[in-house]
């Protein structure tokens, strides 16, 4: 039994992180599937930049569409809800077989609307109609101003992953805001069931501590803090709170462990997926740490939610690291790096855009 499957079998779900026209094409979706166990797929507008930049393969879309006069955000939803509904289609037995607990693929709204809520509910509202699957998450980032539209959105019935999640804190405001949409659901006769998954993201934490901590404390950062939020998501699962809105039908929002792929070339490259190995939780791996762990990984234990995380927060904060200030930090880097992978992704778009049509 390969140790994806292991791992999968001790309850955790498996997603790629990662999208392409080729991965569809290959067939190396549909074999990650069948032989690794992954149950789901997610996207960023990183990956989306680094496939259409690297690759032929969209330009024949790329002419069809021009001749429609799209403008490159136009053209690059057309591009990314193609590649992400057939992702979605293989993922749907899977789907169909967990009842929508597992098989989804995710969407992320134009990171240029991280601060605002209104245009990201209208966006989200927009892609959800056009994909037409019901695996279908749209990604919203955790930000202030983006917890209000995750809101909204949970509340008109659109399956959310929250992303840019960095804390034990951005958590709690993410269960918050999905929690709300919830239970304003329940208060309208509504159906409660509506999926999303929180998404903590973890190696980023280590790579911005690196060479600023003593080497005893090195690569623990990323899962202490990890383990911290998986601590209050056990909470609040065990909380009078969930289990009023379960009782009315309502389907408890995942943790999702995001960013996994290890960035230390001295340390393990399966270091987060061992760490972090957790029933009832989500990790989306990049495909060289998804390949890594069915070919070597382990699994040690599962994650315990009383894990005892605070020594090691402690010792770093004798190192001068406030994690709240760098979660804060984080997570407004990870929004502009966001936005600058996304003005890439227009400029590639605009580039490819000149390039067919000078061949056309």
């Amino acid at each position: 039994m390969k140790m994806t499957e292991q791992l999968y079998k001790l309850g955790q779900s498996l997603w790629l992180d990662n999208i392409t026209r080729p991965l569809l094409d290959s067939g190396t979706l549909q074999r990650y599937i069948d032989n690794f166990s992954v149950t789901g797929l997610t996207s960023n507008p990183t990956i989306f930049d680094h496939a259409i930049q690297s690759s032929l393969a969209y330009d024949a879309s790329i002419r069809e569409k021009l001749q429609h006069g799209q403008s490159p955000e136009s053209l690059f939803f057309d591009l990314a809800l193609d590649d992400i509904t057939r992702a979605a289609d293989l993922f749907r037995t899977v789907y169909d077989r967990t009842s929508g607990v597992d098989g989804w693929v995710s969407l992320e709204v134009s990171p240029l609307l991280a601060h605002d809520a209104s245009q990201t509910v209208a966006s989200a509202k927009e892609l959800w109609a056009r994909g037409k699957r019901p695996n279908l998450f749209i990604k919203i980032p955790g930000t202030r101003e983006g917890l209000p539209a995750i809101e909204e959105s949970i509340f008109v019935g659109i399956p959310v992953n929250v992303t840019l999640l960095f804390s034990r804190e951005h958590y709690a405001g993410a269960a918050e805001a999905y929690l709300r949409g919830v239970e304003r659901r329940i208060d309208a006769g509504l159906n409660p069931n509506v999926a999303s998954v929180a998404s903590i993201f973890v190696s980023r934490w280590d790579a911005s501590v690196a060479g600023k901590i003593p080497d005893k404390l090195r690569n623990r950062l990323g899962i202490a803090i990890a383990r911290r939020a998986y601590r209050e998501y056990c909470s609040l699962l065990n909380s009078d709170r969930w289990r009023r809105v379960s009782n009315f039908g309502a389907r408890p929002q995942r943790l999702l462990w995001a960013s996994t792929g290890t960035k230390d070339p001295a340390a393990s490259d399966v270091l987060y997926v061992t760490a972090l190995a957790a029933p009832f939780t989500v990790n989306t791996m990049p495909e060289a740490t998804l390949t890594a762990f069915a070919d070597h990984g382990k699994i040690e234990s599962a994650l315990s939610s009383d894990a005892d995380v605070e020594e090691t927060l402690a010792q770093l904060s004798g190192q001068g690291i406030d994690v709240d200030v760098l979660a804060a930090q984080l997570q407004d880097e990870g929004a502009k790096a966001f936005v600058k992978s996304w003005t890439d992704l227009m400029d590639v778009i605009a580039s490819k855009c000149s390039e067919v049509e000078k061949t056309a």
